[in-house]
């Protein structure tokens, strides 16, 4: 097939839809798929197969656009119909103004579209403070519905909880797909030997942007209500905006916070020093990186979010905690750190569930679906 792959944002690996758009990428051109790549970044010009268009100037708010680490695409009609000629299907991962252009080029020239809904609506509406409005992000999921979803033969889901999210929200069955975005195997348990500045320390792991929703805040006053303050050692994976406030909060720790962006095979050994990974955040639509801690044999503690999907990997309730309630996420830190037995115990009882989210598979119904797409259309 020739598939073209629109991103609105693609760059650095510092964010779950960048990532997610290159798995996609490499994982299909290794099953030998033509794919083409739409985006503005800049450095992948010399690249085979890649279609570079300008950034998009937001004036004012371009400094917090890098303070994130994100770009965002400006279209270019020229530039998005060549990248989409004599294609098979046209996958775009957020329904951002380049991916709308493509849409409508696409449709004018008849290739179905597929989609990735990567952006749960309150990732938009945090940026505006307006996180908490239930009407704002009502809003956000009919309008992105309206301009951009409605368009497509299928749609690819990474977890059940936010397709039912969109759903309800809609109020309209769509072509879905439910696929993890999935663990690349290069995260499971491997014999490392522990950073001696670690030594006598009990190392909690978590890996996320650092930004309001993934509500790091909480870790760090959990952490300080613990029976073991003395001992733990934070270790945060992840660059965002919120360093500096979180660093200053973390000053209160014993040990303070570590603050680590780590390469993939970095990130690997660190999880293998870990001895638990909890993630806070109050609004997430998979958190692969939780995931890949539990493939690398760490218990989760998550939060029971009502708006993220992470709460459905915990297997046993003593892996949640009471979402935003430092108090509570403290008793089971220490419930861990006075039973490490049973901590084993239930990594046994993980490694049948990660094998569901493993990457090859994924990207094998990614696939599918975007032969389907294209089957159905020439069939149609």
């Amino acid at each position: 097939m020739n598939i073209t792959v629109v991103c609105d944002v693609l760059g650095e690996a510092n964010n779950g839809t960048t990532i997610a758009a290159l798995n996609l990428i490499r994982a299909m051109k290794e099953r030998g798929h033509n794919v083409r790549v739409v985006c503005s970044d800049q450095n992948r010009k010399a690249e085979e197969g890649f279609y570079i268009v300008p950034t998009l100037n937001l004036g004012p708010f371009n400094g917090y656009l890098k303070k994130n680490g994100v770009a965002l695409s400006r279209p270019d009609s020229k530039i998005v119909s060549e990248a989409i000629e004599g294609a098979d299907v046209v996958h775009f991962m957020t329904p951002f103004s380049l991916s709308r252009k493509a849409i409508k080029l696409a449709k004018k020239k008849g290739i179905p579209l597929t989609a990735g809904f990567h952006c749960q609506a309150e990732n938009f509406t945090s940026h505006l403070f307006l996180k908490d409005s239930k009407i704002i992000n009502r809003l956000f999921y009919h309008t992105v519905w309206g301009i951009a979803y409605r368009n497509c033969a299928c749609i690819h889901y990474p977890t059940q909880f936010i397709r039912d999210t969109f759903e309800h929200t809609i109020r309209k069955d769509t072509p879905g797909y439910v696929i993890s975005n999935g663990v690349n195997k290069a995260f499971h348990p491997v014999e490392v030997e522990r950073d001696p500045k670690y030594d006598g320390k009990y190392l909690i792991q978590f890996t996320g942007r650092l930004s309001k929703e993934k509500t790091h805040k909480v870790l760090i006053d959990a952490v300080n209500l613990s029976k073991y303050r003395e001992q733990i050692q934070l270790v945060f994976a992840g660059i965002g905006p919120l360093h500096d406030k979180l660093e200053k909060r973390g000053r209160k720790l014993p040990n303070p916070p570590e603050f680590h962006f780590f390469s993939r095979e970095d990130l690997v050994k660190q999880l293998n020093m870990a001895d638990l990974y909890v993630h806070p955040a109050e609004i997430e639509i998979e958190a692969i990186s939780c995931l890949e801690a539990i493939a690398c044999g760490l218990v989760p503690v998550i939060a029971n979010s009502p708006r993220s999907a992470t709460r459905y990997f915990a297997i046993d309730e003593r892996n949640l905690f009471h979402n935003k309630d430092a108090k509570d996420l403290a008793k089971r830190i220490d419930y861990w750190i006075e039973h490490p037995e049973e901590r084993k115990v239930l990594v046994e009882r993980y490694r049948g569930f990660v094998e569901q989210h493993e990457y090859e598979h994924c990207m094998d119904r990614m696939e599918q679906m975007m032969l389907n797409a294209a089957k159905e259309h020439a069939h149609g």
